[in-house]
């Protein structure tokens, strides 16, 4: 998939959202985004302990590879959520941050 319908993926989504929860406000909005990027991360963590063999017995049923791969992604697109409400140019932001990195890094 390329960045674009990625992008274009997540403003359906962002209004899907809105249509079936109406917030008073952006804060609000805002808010609930970044509660649900706390949600996934703890999801996400999960199963980052589940791969390492880091949990309980009890957790350690059903192991797959697969949800990890699928926790990543939820709060890739979360993040992406909450980077619309900002109203924040995604590929952008990623290109400067990319050659921020690069100078640090290679040019010191």
């Amino acid at each position: 998939m390329e960045l674009k319908e990625l992008h274009d993926f997540v403003k359906a989504e962002d209004q899907r959202l809105r249509d079936l929860y109406p917030y008073e406000t952006k804060k609000e909005m805002i808010m609930a985004r970044m509660v649900k990027i706390t949600e996934e991360v703890g999801e996400l963590s999960e199963q980052v302990l589940k791969s390492l063999a880091f949990q309980r017995k009890e957790k350690m049923v059903d192991v797959k590879k697969e949800d990890l791969a699928e926790e990543l992604i939820d709060v890739l697109i979360t993040a992406f959520l909450l980077a619309e409400a900002f109203e924040v140019d995604i590929e952008a932001a990623i290109e400067q941050k990319v050659e921020k990195i690069k100078k640090r890094l290679y040019n010191q």
